[in-house]
């Protein structure tokens, strides 16, 4: 059994066709633009939106500063002593950690009361968001 090969003659071949070129560049163009603006946020289209992110990325950090608090209060207990978190914890955490000059304590309470129910500080934690 033998097996033949056919080469067919199609013309001189080119090397750089001009839509792999094309295809090349503008490849390397959004790759260009994806580094120049990496890590830049666009604006919302409307001010309502803009606002509403607002809102959410302050109330989302309140709850991460009182997280932060509560584990700052548990590692300052002792032992067997409860860890007391305090509403002025949170606003000093907020304030620090994510730079907010005003923090209300209504905001600051709440935010303490979700997280103290949410963490099951009722065993081992005391707090004055509750007043």
């Amino acid at each position: 059994m033998t097996i033949t090969t056919r080469v067919v003659n199609t013309g001189q071949m080119r090397p750089h066709a001009p839509g792999g070129l094309l295809f090349v560049a503008l490849g390397l163009i959004l790759v260009a633009a994806g580094y120049i603006w990496r890590g830049r946020v666009l604006r919302p289209l409307s001010a309502k939106r803009a606002q509403a992110a607002v809102v959410r990325d302050r109330s989302r950090n309140l709850l991460r500063s009182a997280d932060m608090a509560i584990a700052e209060a548990r590692r300052r207990a002792a032992h067997d002593e409860p860890a007391i978190v305090t509403v002025g914890d949170v606003t000093r955490v907020a304030r620090r950690h994510y730079g907010y000059l005003v923090v209300e304590r209504e905001e600051a309470a709440a935010a303490l009361r979700r997280r103290y129910e949410a963490s099951d500080c009722w065993a081992d934690c005391v707090t004055d968001a509750f007043n």
